[in-house]
């Protein structure tokens, strides 16, 4: 084999009936983009997968650390491409299996082009007996094992050529970028609402962020570091994403001298929707996303929450509602996150804390707390102090610009056109 062949397989897609296109093509245009950079001779797919042909000087240890964010991607190995013939394929599955290190094994073949004259089972039979008597010859103590073998080998019969590969690489799972609309999703800069945007961008959403930052931290302490870190994080798996930075401390001190003090992360947590709503719309978004779980603290209790609500007349999507805290931990370390949210940072909903938060407010209860507040004015105020922050995810690198909002919305609703 002179350079590596990525054979690429996806699950889920095969649900999708007649849009079934649309996902590989999206899946496709998402394999392309990630590899940018790197050596890429063609992206094939030859039934139901997708090949990925190497070129010259292609690291395959920068290869599978992109692959592993493509989301779509149920699994992907490293495979050997040969000819149509039960001897390359005993030749080649012996060469994916003699250095490794197992004491037992199967067979498993895949045959999509019927043509081909020997049945999955018989090729089966055929390159596991092949590899028995090798194996056996190099005095190595093995068996075959038809249920849950310690390692196989997969060989996979397309019209084109044959696959062999025996060690399968867990990917991403999901769905491909950019398949399921738009959201905006508020970033805290703590573990959940990064992990809750992983999430929704494993289910093919494209986010866009929103980040609400306090003024009176000391220096280097200011949440705005962190909140480019995790979009710095998240953007490999969209390819591009922009953040949008609200300074909240002005309006956080407006509820405080109008409102009561038991109300006053609801309230925060309101206004913090309703300028994302605002912000979502002119961003085509369709819905909001938080990284609330149930009962986590005061602000997040089930009646809480519905009150909170109640602010925003878009959707609010929280996909760890029912999440345990370690599993969301779990979950940041895997995306890197985790790091990043660990970092000292001012957290602006604690100013002004309450003593004792409420913790069963209702609609009408916050509504009536609002009632001496401009709400307009305010939400207002924090769309005019909004900056923008665009990043992309290109060869490998990220690179990120500081956008003036109106040029942003200019430059979209030309593209729109």
């Amino acid at each position: 084999m002179s350079n590596p062949i990525i054979v690429v397989h996806y699950h889920e897609l095969w649900l999708k009936g007649r849009n079934r296109r649309f996902f590989l093509r999206k899946l496709h245009t998402a394999l392309r983009i990630a590899l940018q950079g790197i050596p890429v001779e063609r992206i094939e797919q030859p039934g139901d997968r997708m090949v990925v042909w190497l070129g010259e000087g292609a690291s395959l240890e920068e290869v599978t650390a992109r692959l592993d964010r493509v989301m779509g991607v149920a699994f992907y190995a490293v495979a050997r491409a040969v000819e149509r013939n039960m001897d390359e394929l005993c030749k080649a599955a012996w060469q994916e299996m003699e250095p490794l290190r197992f004491e037992s094994f199967a067979v498993r073949a895949k045959r999509s082009d019927k043509r081909f004259q020997t049945t999955s089972l018989e090729t089966e039979v055929i390159i596991g007996r092949h590899l028995l008597e090798k194996l056996r010859a190099e005095n190595r103590n093995v068996r075959v094992r038809l249920n849950q073998p310690e390692m196989t080998c997969y060989v996979e019969i397309t019209k084109s050529m044959a696959l062999v590969y025996a060690r399968k690489i867990q990917g991403a799972g999901g769905l491909p970028p950019n398949t399921a609309g738009r959201i905006m999703c508020l970033l805290s800069g703590g573990y959940d609402s990064a992990v809750a945007a992983y999430h929704m961008m494993k289910r093919g959403a494209h986010l866009s962020f929103v980040h609400f930052y306090g003024t009176g931290a000391k220096a280097g302490e200011s949440s705005l570091h962190v909140a480019g870190g995790l979009a710095r994080k998240l953007v490999p798996y969209q390819f591009h994403a922009k953040l949008y930075r609200v300074p909240f401390e002005a309006i956080q001190r407006e509820i405080v001298r109008y409102a009561p003090e038991d109300y006053r992360v609801l309230l925060y947590r309101r206004m913090m929707l309703r300028i994302a709503e605002s912000l979502a719309r002119r961003d085509r978004s369709l819905a909001l996303l938080t990284g609330d779980s149930l009962g986590q603290v005061a602000s997040q209790t089930l009646r809480n929450l519905v009150a909170v609500d109640a602010a925003s007349r878009m959707v609010v999507f929280r996909p760890l509602i029912g999440a345990d805290k370690m599993d969301i931990l779990a979950t940041a370390k895997k995306i890197g996150t985790y790091d990043v949210s660990s970092e000292p940072f001012h957290d602006c909903c604690p100013v002004f804390l309450p003593k004792n938060p409420a913790l069963y407010a209702s609609a009408e209860d916050l509504a009536e707390a609002e009632a001496k507040l401009d709400v307009g004015a305010l939400v207002a105020q924090g769309v005019r102090g909004a900056t923008l922050m665009r990043y992309e995810y290109k060869g490998g690198e990220i690179t990120e610009v500081e956008t003036p909002i109106r040029r942003a919305l200019t430059q979209e609703r030309k593209a729109i056109a």
